[in-house]
């Protein structure tokens, strides 16, 4: 893979650096109390100048994780795996590093940041669009008929409720330790099941 130029550098680090900038600004005061045009300004940059980065405000927070987008289709497409047993794979390797994209992460940063999006109705309205996003390349990679689509409306269903179920109990106080057999558990069962349903014969074609 190419190394990105000067220019393509400079812009990331913008995006970095604008987008962690608002969310400091979010966290401290909340979301609805922070101005894009207060963000633009702690930012030393002009609110049009902004706004060409972030069409939304609410983009200043997604940005976050924004890489995390087409990740399902990414692992899927560079995988010889069949699709689920690659994304069981990348959901436990993921546990066991403790990516906050999985819940499993006590870290006050991640929690206070997942508080934010997840506590904020225009940031879960966005985050919803995000999630579109990546079952739409998940469905393409997978074939781009009904059956694929299906079958990753299914998938991001699941990854996106053994998150969230993981990230309500750290909230609540529990440690990684003690929730991690917890969901690793319940992934290899939400995993399993999947694998079952999408198999030939399961109701879904022959994505397995």
């Amino acid at each position: 893979m190419t190394e990105p130029g000067l220019r393509e550098r400079k812009k990331r680090r913008m995006y970095q650096t604008v987008s962690d900038i608002a969310i400091r600004l979010f966290l401290e005061r909340g979301f609805d109390a922070v101005s894009v045009a207060e963000v633009a300004a702690a930012a030393e940059i002009s609110k049009p100048t902004l706004f060409r980065y972030f069409p939304a405000k609410e983009d200043l927070v997604l940005y976050r994780i924004a890489d995390h987008e087409g990740e399902a289709a990414r692992v899927v497409a560079e995988s010889a795996e069949p699709p689920v047993q690659a994304l069981r794979r990348h959901f436990l390797a993921g546990l066991e590093r403790c990516d906050p994209v999985t819940g499993l992460n006590d870290d006050p940063q991640v929690l206070a940041f997942h508080a934010l999006l997840y506590g904020t109705p225009s940031l879960v309205a966005r985050a919803h669009t995000h999630q579109e996003r990546s079952e739409a390349a998940l469905a393409e990679v997978l074939g781009d008929d009904l059956d694929a689509r299906l079958a990753a409306g299914q998938i991001m269903a699941v990854l996106r409720v053994l998150a969230l179920e993981n990230w309500r109990r750290i909230a609540a106080g529990e440690r990684v330790a003690q929730v991690r057999p917890d969901a690793v558990a319940a992934a290899e069962r939400a995993f399993g099941r999947l694998a079952a349903g999408l198999a030939p014969g399961g109701g879904v074609g022959e994505i397995r």
